[in-house]
C-alpha cells in the first residue's frame, strides 16, 4: 500500500516556463520577445528547430521563416478575433 502515495505525475519533472524561455537560443529569445502571438517556449523551440533545419542552419533565414509562420497564423485568426474583413475597414458605412 505504500506505493499508493507515489503518483507517476510527481516523478515527471516539468520545467518552469521562464526556465524553458531562458534556455532558448539568443536570437530566438529576442524574436519571441517581439512576437505578436504568445508563443510557448516549447512550441517555438520545435518550430525553430524545423525552420533552422530547413534553412540549412542559417539563423536569419530561420527567423524569416518564423515571421512567415506567425503572419499566416495571424491571418487565420484575425477574422475570428476582430471580425470579417479585418484589417480592411468596412467601407459600406453600415455600422449595425
Amino acid at each position: 500500500m505504500a506505493g499508493n502515495l507515489r503518483s507517476p505525475a510527481i516523478r515527471r519533472r516539468r520545467a518552469h516556463g521562464l526556465t524553458e524561455y531562458d534556455r532558448l537560443p539568443g536570437p530566438l529569445r529576442r524574436w519571441v520577445a517581439q512576437a505578436a502571438l504568445p508563443w510557448s517556449a516549447r512550441s517555438v523551440r520545435a518550430v525553430w528547430a524545423r525552420a533552422l533545419r530547413a534553412a540549412g542552419g542559417c539563423e536569419a533565414a530561420a527567423l524569416a521563416r518564423l515571421n512567415r509562420i506567425e503572419a499566416r497564423a495571424l491571418e487565420r485568426e484575425a477574422s475570428v478575433v476582430w471580425g470579417m474583413g479585418y484589417p480592411t475597414p468596412d467601407l459600406t458605412g453600415d455600422e449595425s
